[in-house]
């Protein structure tokens, strides 16, 4: 998912954030990390069956551009049948390592039940 160049932004992007949301942006490319780091070195069934409600369609396309943003490695075997798995680059543990916060923010926000007054 490319971002468009923003006015005033050379390189399109207004703060660090919004880089970092270019790379995980949509619904499924934070829980594919997350799936990735709980379950290294997955196949790609092995991966939709991790995250239920996906589609193949949408799996394929965010691991597609997962791998060239550079946080997930495709390693295709020369097998008979072919296989191929997906992990995480060190670019890729980095990130899910930076949202670690955020997931205990979540955590503990689900836990209280909802936002606080």
């Amino acid at each position: 998912m490319t971002t468009l160049n923003r006015p005033g932004a050379p390189d399109g992007h207004v703060c660090g954030i919004d880089a970092a949301m270019e790379v995980i942006g949509g619904k499924w490319k934070v829980l594919i990390l997350w799936a990735l780091h709980e379950h290294p070195y997955r196949r790609f069934g092995e991966l939709r069956r991790l995250l239920p409600g996906i589609t193949e369609k949408v799996l394929a396309a965010h691991l597609r551009e997962m791998e060239a943003d550079g946080v997930v490695r495709r390693v295709s075997y020369d097998e008979v049948p072919p296989r191929v798995e997906y992990s995480l680059t060190e670019d890729g543990v980095r990130l899910n390592d930076a949202l670690e916060p955020l997931a205990a923010w979540g955590r503990e926000r689900r836990d209280v039940g909802g936002s606080r007054p």
